[in-house]
C-alpha cells in the first residue's frame, strides 16, 4: 500500500500537478490577480435566485474542509520530514494552484444539474458523465470521495480531535469519541443548507483565533524573521541546508513533501472544492470561479505560510528545544513561546480545525452519494459518516493516513484529465467573461 502511495506521490503527480497549475496559471493571464475581487465578491450580498446556498457560504463549506490539521499539524510534519523549504514549495502549490481551482470550479457550477427542490448538484463526476461521456471515471472519482471522506474527512479529524483533547486532559478517547460524534451528527442530520449555515460562522472565527496566536508569535520571533525566509528560500533549491540548527533534505524529498501537503491542504486540483462551488445560487462560472478560488488563497498562500514561518522561525530561534522532535511536535513546541498558554491555544484551533473539516468533508461525502445512488442513501451515509467519527478516536489510524492519501489521488487523477480535456472551454468563457463588471479590480 504504502509503495503504492510513494508511486503515485512521486515525480509523475508532481510534474502533473505543477503543469497543471502553471499551465492555467499562464493561459488565464495570471487569474491569481483577481483575488482582491474575488474576496469582495465573496462579502457581496447575493444573487437574484433564492435557490442554492449563497456564494459565500459555499466558499465556506469549502473553506470548512480545506482549513484543517493540515494547516497545522500537516505543514509541521512537512517541515520535520522535507526540512524548510518544504514551507515554500507548499506555498508555491498554493499559489499557482489558485488557477486550476478557478478552472475546476468554474466546469462544475457551468454544468451542474439542479435538483426538483431547486438546489443545485455539481462537481467532477457530472462533468465526466455528462460533457465527457466518461461515466467509469466518474464513478471512480465518487467513489474514490466516498472513501476520503469516511478516512481523510472523518476518522482522522476525529482521531486529531481526540489527540489534542487527551493531551490536556484526563478523559477517555470514548467519551471524546462519542461527543464529537454528537456534535457531528447534530450538524449533519441538518442537510446541507445546516452544514453551510455552521460553516458560514465558523470558519472566520477559527481563522482569526488561530490567526493572532501565529501573528503573535511572529512578532515574537520578528529578530529572525529575515534569516527564517533566507532558510526556507535557500533549503528549498540545495540538496542540503544547514543553518540555525536546522538540516534539510534532499531538494526531491522536499519538493514531494510540500507539494503533497499542499494539495492536502488546499486540494487544488482535487476536485472537492467544485463540489462546493457548484451549489451556489450565482449564474455565473465565472463569477463563482473567482470566488471559490479564493480558497487556496486562504488556506495555503495566507494560513500555511504563516504557520510555516513561525515554525521555522521558533526553530532558528532555539534550535536546542527542538532537537529529536517528532513529526507533529514542532508546532507545540513553537507555541509554547507565547506568553499565555500557547499549547492551550494550539490546542483549541485543532479541535476547531477538524471539527470544521468533519462537517466540511460530510458535504462532499454526500455529494458522491447523491450522484451514485440518489438521496434515498443519504441517510445511511450520514450515519455511516457519523459512526466513523466515533471510531476514529479510539482507534490507531497509521494506515487511515495512507489510504486516504491514496483515495486522493484517485480522485485527483480523473479530475485533472477532466480539466486538461476541457481547457479551451475554460480559457474562452473566462477571457469573455473578463468584459463583465465584477471581473474589473
Amino acid at each position: 500500500m504504502k509503495s503504492i502511495y510513494e508511486y503515485l506521490w512521486g515525480m509523475p503527480m508532481l510534474v502533473v500537478l505543477l503543469g497543471t497549475h502553471l499551465y492555467f496559471t499562464f493561459r488565464l493571464g495570471f487569474i491569481q490577480r483577481k483575488i482582491p475581487t474575488g474576496i469582495r465578491l465573496s462579502f457581496s450580498k447575493s444573487e437574484e435566485s433564492n435557490e442554492g446556498i449563497s456564494p459565500f457560504s459555499a466558499l465556506a463549506t469549502a473553506l470548512a474542509a480545506t482549513i484543517g490539521t493540515g494547516n497545522i499539524i500537516g505543514i509541521s510534519a512537512a517541515i520535520a520530514i522535507g526540512g524548510p523549504g518544504a514551507v515554500f514549495w507548499c506555498w508555491v502549490t498554493g499559489v499557482f494552484g489558485i488557477a486550476t481551482c478557478y478552472a475546476e470550479c468554474f466546469l462544475s457550477v457551468k454544468y451542474r444539474v439542479q435538483k426538483p427542490d431547486g438546489s443545485y448538484s455539481g462537481g467532477p463526476m457530472y462533468v465526466m458523465e455528462h460533457v465527457l461521456h466518461q461515466k467509469s471515471a466518474a464513478v471512480i472519482f465518487a467513489v474514490s470521495t466516498i472513501l476520503a471522506s469516511l478516512g481523510m474527512g472523518s476518522s482522522v479529524q476525529s482521531h486529531s480531535i481526540c489527540a489534542a483533547v487527551t493531551s490536556n486532559y484526563e478523559v477517555s478517547p470514548r467519551i471524546v469519541g462519542i461527543i464529537a460524534a454528537l456534535l457531528a451528527g447534530i450538524v449533519i442530520l441538518g442537510g446541507a443548507k445546516q452544514v453551510s449555515k455552521v460553516c458560514t460562522y465558523l470558519v472566520p472565527f477559527m481563522s482569526i483565533f488561530y490567526l493572532g496566536g501565529c501573528l503573535l508569535l511572529l512578532w515574537i520571533n520578528r529578530a529572525y524573521l529575515g534569516e527564517t525566509l533566507v532558510v526556507i528560500i535557500g533549503s528549498a533549491f540545495s540538496s542540503r541546508s544547514v543553518a540555525g540548527g536546522i538540516t534539510g533534505t534532499a531538494v526531491m524529498i522536499g519538493m514531494r513533501t510540500g507539494i503533497s501537503k499542499g494539495l492536502f491542504t488546499n486540494e487544488a486540483g482535487l476536485g472537492s472544492i467544485p463540489m462546493a462551488a457548484a451549489a451556489s445560487r450565482t449564474s455565473s462560472p465565472v463569477k463563482q470561479g473567482i470566488i471559490s478560488m479564493t480558497g487556496p488563497f486562504w488556506d495555503t498562500v495566507v494560513m500555511c505560510a504563516i504557520t510555516g514561518i513561525a515554525i521555522v522561525s521558533s526553530m532558528i530561534k532555539a534550535p536546542a528545544v527542538y532537537a529529536g522532535a517528532g513529526d507533529d511536535e514542532l508546532c507545540f513546541l513553537a507555541f509554547a513561546g507565547l506568553p499565555a498558554d500557547g499549547s492551550m491555544m494550539l490546542s483549541v484551533s485543532l479541535v476547531l480545525f477538524a471539527f470544521a473539516t468533519i462537517i466540511g468533508w460530510s458535504y462532499y461525502g454526500e455529494c458522491a452519494v447523491r450522484y451514485l445512488w440518489g438521496s434515498r442513501r443519504l441517510f445511511t451515509y450520514r450515519v455511516v459518516y457519523i459512526a466513523a467519527v466515533y471510531f476514529g478516536a479510539v482507534m490507531s489510524l497509521d494506515l487511515v493516513w495512507t489510504v486516504s492519501d491514496l483515495f486522493n489521488s484517485f480522485m485527483a487523477i480523473p479530475n485533472i484529465l477532466c480539466i486538461w480535456m476541457l481547457r479551451k472551454v475554460v480559457i474562452h468563457e473566462t477571457r469573455a467573461g473578463a468584459k463583465k463588471s465584477f471581473m474589473k479590480t
